[in-house]
């Protein structure tokens, strides 16, 4: 009977076959990937607005159940992105330095997919954060609108620049586990409780992932936040860029150091050739042999 979750070491091998294809894909088709994933991350991000800012009763009395709760409900966007095959920045941020290391894929990947999937999340943050929130006009009454306006100074304009980049680590580190665990998982319903964990806590933890932050920040300034593009770009996006790249690399150093020292790039190329491919993980490491 076959395991239901993977070993750590095959999850890694799963990774740089991921970055191999993403790399491979068309370009055209990775930016559209992003755009969807930028708004499928937006309804999570909608749901924990509609929770926590609803609640300002509950949020006087009792700040930190509005917290868990808020970070309960925001995990379905990346569910919704993991299950679709999406393309989300801050998961490449992990995929492809793996990749890299291990000589499956180009330097130049790298930093061209980071881009493109960068652009791609913030068009799709900015779509539904503009149309189907601002404009529909779902969170037009108050107390909604007084949070989406506070919430969005709470991210980009109270904290300092080191704060922000260090809850960037936090965030990332988590998130990166959490796609980590969903590929282990075999089945929908592991994947889905494997994402849903760390998820809730970075955003109960109020970490600060970059992606997301390209739809509650703008809202907020759409709603006549005291907060500018500017200052939003120069303190919170760049902050939690930088963050979450750090925070992906906590998980993809580590997971190259332990799972992938032996690994033969040659065994990828085999293995998309048909050839018979044969792991062996009993130290540690995954050793690609070819019959």
């Amino acid at each position: 009977m076959d395991a239901s979750t993977l070993k750590p070491a095959e999850v890694a091998v799963y990774f740089l076959k991921q970055g191999d294809a993403k790399h491979r894909d068309r370009y055209e088709y990775v930016f559209l990937k992003a755009v969807l994933a930028g708004v499928m991350l937006s309804f999570g991000g909608l749901l924990s607005e509609v929770i926590s800012g609803g609640s300002p009763g509950l949020t006087s009395s009792n700040p930190g159940i509005v917290k868990i709760l808020g970070g309960f409900v925001f995990p379905v966007g990346l569910v919704m992105i993991v299950l679709q095959g999406q393309e989300l920045l801050t998961s490449n941020m992990m995929v492809f330095p793996m990749a890299v290391l291990k000589g499956v894929i180009p330097w130049w990947s790298l930093p061209l997919n980071w881009i493109i999937v960068f652009f791609g999340n913030l068009v799709g943050s900015l779509f539904f954060g503009a149309i189907l929130v601002h404009y529909s006009g779902i969170l037009s009454a108050e107390p909604y609108a007084s949070f989406v306006k506070s919430f969005a100074i709470h991210k980009a304009s109270d904290p300092q620049w080191h704060q922000i980049f260090l809850r960037g680590i936090g965030c990332n580190w988590l998130v990166c586990i959490a796609v980590w665990q969903a590929a282990g998982a075999k089945d929908t319903i592991s994947k889905i409780y494997a994402i849903w964990l760390p998820i809730w806590l970075f955003v109960a933890c109020s970490f600060d992932h970059v992606v997301a932050n390209m739809f509650s920040v703008p809202l907020g300034i759409m709603f006549g936040a005291d907060l500018t593009v500017a200052e939003y770009i120069r303190k919170s996006l760049i902050a939690s860029l930088i963050g979450n790249i750090v925070g992906a690399l906590f998980v993809a150093l580590p997971a190259t150091y332990f799972y992938l020292q032996d690994y033969d790039v040659g065994g990828l190329r085999s293995a998309e050739a048909g050839e018979v491919v044969q792991q062996d993980h009993s130290s540690g490491g995954t050793e690609e042999k070819i019959r």
